[in-house]
């Protein structure tokens, strides 16, 4: 495994890229997506525990998403099952792939609770949905508003973390560990192309508006 450093023009190719694997297998890719947001939305109506496991689950998951991607970007038509390929290489593989999903949890669940110190647990109760929807009084509401700003800052390290280290567990065998840190300096040896693929993407969702 080696650390690669793109150029900034590489983030435009990335969004190009990501619309042209999508448009190969748009309803295989779609359906595959809200199975993903389904299986988790049932798993989190468990009582207790139903919340975190689906946290747990996210960077299993989100690999399945990756290998339909790869799959769609091959010619190849990625059928249900792929979601659940992060389980298919043994108990070992499976037990690193539940330790990210640990680690992810436990992320979110301090920048929750460090937002719920600051608006007694509205935008928590809003996250994990059981406390209503963005209403208008809540945006009216100073103390939701720097919830959510706070929650916002706090997870962006987080998201650092985890961009790549599903991948690396998966793909490479890295340790989950490990996994988390190499994710961030791979995004912050390359913010300057991450940079460039959000500009991008904005520049896009203003083309389809208009």
């Amino acid at each position: 495994m080696k650390l690669n450093v793109v150029p900034a023009a590489a983030g435009a190719q990335w969004v190009r890229a990501g619309i042209r694997t999508f448009f190969r297998r748009p309803i295989a890719l779609t359906g595959l997506f809200f199975m993903f947001m389904a299986a988790l939305s049932l798993v989190a109506i468990v009582p207790v525990i139903g919340g975190i496991v689906a946290l747990v689950l996210v960077p299993a998951f989100t690999v399945g998403l990756m290998d339909a991607t790869r799959a769609a970007d091959a010619g190849r038509f990625p059928l249900p099952g792929i979601l659940f390929v992060a389980f298919h290489k043994g108990k070992a593989h499976a037990r690193a792939m539940l330790w990210v999903g640990a680690f992810y949890a436990l992320a979110v669940l301090c920048v929750v609770g460090v937002s719920a110190l600051i608006d007694g647990g509205q935008f928590a109760q809003m996250y994990v949905g059981g406390g209503g929807g963005l209403s208008a009084e809540r945006m009216e509401d100073p103390r939701f508003l720097t919830a959510l700003w706070v929650a916002t800052l706090l997870y962006l390290p987080v998201s650092l973390a985890f961009w790549y280290a599903p991948a690396l567990v998966h793909w490479y065998g890295v340790t989950p560990a490990k996994s988390l840190f190499f994710s961030v300096v791979a995004v912050l040896r390359n913010a300057r192309a991450f940079w460039s693929m959000a500009c991008c993407g904005r520049r896009c969702r203003w083309a389809w508006a208009c």
